[in-house]
């Protein structure tokens, strides 16, 4: 632009100024709300509003951005890759209002969003001052600007839609207002706003749970956004975009459309676009109503500036698995990705699948993801998944969002099927994991999900429908894979306890090792005889160097009572794994349930919900929720690498916890489960030799479920099984020196034999997790 011209906006600001100025080929930044706002923005050009986090929507009441010429080569993208893109010869005029340094309101404002004055914001957007001048008569002052190279801000945005609707504002009363204006301006200020809601929680809380309450919160947002900022960094994104793989997959993304808020739509497209791999098509099928009209009108403009993006407005709304098979139809590529109309995608997402894909080449990947409200940045509930588990899966379907499925496989499946929507993509994944070779998960927060009131993520209440679809799903996925059984519901919402059929009375051999501790034992046995209401076992009690009389007129009495209990003796020194091995050549049962004498049976039907488990060819040990006598939880798993060996996750919850994730409510995969009470069919016993003897005392259990596990069985935990246990009275603790010697000795041992998985990493657990807590704790750093 010429001097002559920059002069004469800066003399005299009007309508007719602007639309010369515009068509000379600027962009032109504005704030405020005036009437030339409004004109403005009949131009229907972009909206930008600021990022969240400098509070800058306070500070500045609107900001319009016109850009007719097209100097921004991608204007649907954040300001940060706009201005990048700023062609050398453009100039932007920004607008803004003057800053009153006696204000005592808008120098707090500056001071929490970081900046001085309007100018330095610029300055930090990436922008020079050429030129700045007061508009007379007028609170705003005129800079023209012009782009460098150093931006690293981001914004969101969106694009108006065509008719801007008019915003009328009720007449309130003077208490109504005042009360308004009061809320406002606390909220304005998220200082003043935490106060208010601290305030408040003192008055309806209390002060200790109120403080408690909010530190936890404090505490848990630096953890997940220092989390995040591993993933967020310039550099690194740079760096894939420059990334050459061997293979030129393409993505087809589906994005089945209804209705969607407009905003929604646009930060949705946005994220794609954003992709830091570019080889990409995003398939758009609109069942939208006609009062959404807006929705076509926005992606054939994406679709017209973006030859990815394929757009098709359907004859009328098919509901979302119509929706989705006819965005499948429309897909070309070689991988089919799932993807919700008002989610987000990490910019990384399709790279980090293509790295898997050009090494592993799977059938099926998924990934980690989170759930936000207003932005990515303030997601607030992350989920950490573990790796495929079909048992896992089977009670809750935890794989959903982010999934890329090979072309061949969806092909071989079929598409989405109408009577399960609401939970079709959970229909979706059993059939495709009935027929994956090999399926990968990407232990990365790739997918932001938006809970907002009608979604699932924010209130499974908003959608009953979908529970029912759900247990059908599950139905028929039993009946595919031919285990027969019902669906119910679990203690959490959308997740499901599978009762399975028993097939026959199959005997099974209950083995206690005793030594003393005569009140101990009796509570054990009795609770078993008094509560048990599958009938079909035996009791051995492997008695170990006892002295008392009274055990031993105990074993008489129950022996005299009870048939189906025996005694044997095993004479030699105290070995956990050498003591059940020599009782199961004892036990007639098809099944061997390992017990500790210092447990009490809470569950009538304990023994039904591991044996139907432990019924199934594929499955090895089924271990059970265990309790300490308060309540809280000894044993809900045990992860590989907790404390650099093995540790108990879930340790100490209270008794109604649902866990993380609701992982204490459903039965699922884990690596190991405690040996304190478990099952384990004779066959499984027999394929991996029974107990280490090695292991006399510690860690047996954890070895023997490894190796179960590389044997390719799959070890079951149920929260169904419940069980006191009142850990180590019987045999006290490891703190002489020759005991100690000993624990230490079969610590090295078993991590020196499953040092390559240790290394690996528990597949049913995720790295995202501390090692060095049993409480699911993030990893900081």
């Amino acid at each position: 632009m010429n001097t002559s011209f920059r002069n004469e906006v800066c003399s005299e600001i009007t309508m007719q100024t602007l639309m010369s100025f515009l068509k000379s080929g600027s962009s032109i930044l504005c704030f405020d709300k005036t009437s030339l706002t409004k004109q403005l923005l009949e131009t229907k050009r972009y909206l930008i509003s600021l990022d969240d986090k400098t509070n800058s929507d306070s500070l500045f009441d609107s900001l319009l951005f016109v850009d007719p010429m097209n100097h921004f080569d991608f204007p649907h993208q954040s300001v940060s890759q706009s201005i990048h893109h700023l062609k050398e010869d453009g100039t932007i005029l920004a607008i803004v209002k003057k800053t009153n340094s006696s204000d005592e309101s808008i120098k707090t404002l500056l001071k929490q969003a970081n900046i001085d004055n309007p100018l330095f914001f610029f300055q930090h957007c990436g922008l020079t001052l050429l030129e700045r001048k007061n508009i007379p008569d007028t609170s705003l002052e005129i800079i023209i600007l012009k782009k460098n190279n150093d931006f690293q801000l981001d914004y969101s945005w969106e694009r108006l839609p065509e008719n801007e609707p008019t915003i009328e504002i009720e007449k309130k009363s003077f208490i109504k207002k005042a009360i308004h204006i009061g809320k406002k301006i606390i909220k304005s200020n998220k200082i003043t706003h935490e106060m208010a809601k601290v305030a408040k929680g003192f008055i309806i809380e209390g002060i200790k749970p109120t403080i408690k309450k909010h530190l936890k919160k404090i505490k848990y947002k630096i953890e997940i956004r220092m989390i995040f900022s591993k993933h967020f960094t310039i550099q690194k994104l740079k760096e894939q975009q420059q990334t050459v793989f061997d293979e030129n997959i393409t993505f087809s993304i589906l994005v089945p459309l209804y209705n969607t808020p407009i905003k929604f739509l646009h930060e949705m497209i946005h994220s794609v676009q954003r992709q830091t791999y570019k080889n990409w098509e995003l398939c758009l099928a609109d069942g939208s109503d006609s009062n959404h009209s807006y929705i076509e009108d926005i992606c054939r403009k994406y679709a017209e500036e973006d030859q990815r993006i394929h757009y098709k407005k359907l004859e009328k709304n098919m509901g979302i698995s119509g929706n989705t098979n006819a965005c499948i139809e429309m897909s070309t590529g070689d991988y089919i990705s799932l993807f919700d109309h008002d989610d987000i995608l990490h910019p990384s997402a399709l790279y980090e699948k293509m790295r898997v894909i050009s090494d592993k080449h799977p059938d099926l990947i998924y990934t980690d993801e989170n759930t936000f409200r207003n932005h990515p940045s303030d997601a607030f509930c992350p989920h950490f998944k573990p790796d495929y588990a079909p048992d896992t899966l089977r009670a809750n379907n935890y794989i959903c969002h982010f999934t890329s499925i090979k072309r061949e496989l969806l092909q071989k499946v079929g598409g989405f099927r109408p009577e399960f929507d609401g939970s079709q993509d959970y229909d979706m994944m059993l059939r495709l994991t009935e027929k994956a070779e090999s399926i990968v998960h990407i232990p990365q927060i790739l997918y932001y999900w938006r809970a907002h009131a009608q979604s699932v993520a924010d209130n499974i209440g908003a959608k009953p429908y979908v529970i029912d679809a759900a247990k059908r799903a599950i139905k028929e996925h039993l009946n595919r894979v031919g285990l027969e059984g019902e669906v119910l519901d679990s203690q959490a919402m959308s997740m499901y306890r599978l009762k399975y059929n028993i097939e026959g009375n199959p005997l099974v051999s209950i083995i206690i090792p005793s030594y003393e501790h005569v009140s101990i034992l009796k509570n054990c046995i009795e609770s078993i005889y008094r509560k048990t209401t599958y009938q079909n076992f035996e009791i051995i009690i492997v008695e170990n160097n006892s002295a008392s009389p009274e055990i031993f007129r105990y074993y008489k009495e129950i022996q005299e009572k009870w048939s189906n209990l025996h005694v044997i003796y095993w004479d030699s020194y105290f070995n956990y794994s050498a003591i059940n091995n020599f009782a199961v050549k004892y036990a007639s049962g098809q099944h061997l349930l390992l017990l500790n004498n210092d447990t009490e049976i809470i569950s009538p039907d304990w023994i039904q919900e591991m044996l139907m488990y432990s019924q199934r060819e594929d499955v090895g040990a089924v271990g059970a929720k265990l309790y300490y006598p308060d309540n809280t939880i000894q044993h809900a798993g045990v992860v590989l690498g907790i404390y650099t060996l093995a540790g108990h996750i879930h340790r100490e919850f209270k008794r109604s916890d649902l866990g993380y994730m609701g992982r204490l409510s459903y039965t699922q995969n884990l690596s190991i489960v405690t040996f304190a009470c478990v099952m384990i069919s004779r066959n499984a016993w027999n394929a991996v030799n029974g107990l280490d003897e090695t292991f006399e005392v510690a860690f047996n259990d954890v070895d023997m479920c490894m190796r179960l596990r590389k044997a390719g069985y799959l070890n079951i935990w149920t929260p169904f099984a419940e069980l006191y246990h009142y850990e180590s009275k019987s045999r006290g603790t490891d703190n002489d020196p020759v005991k100690r010697e000993r624990f230490v000795g079969e610590v090295e041992r078993c991590q020196k034999r499953w040092a390559k998985e240790l290394a690996a990493g528990d597949p049913y657990y995720n790295p995202n997790f501390s090692l060095d807590r049993e409480d699911f704790t993030p990893l900081i750093g």
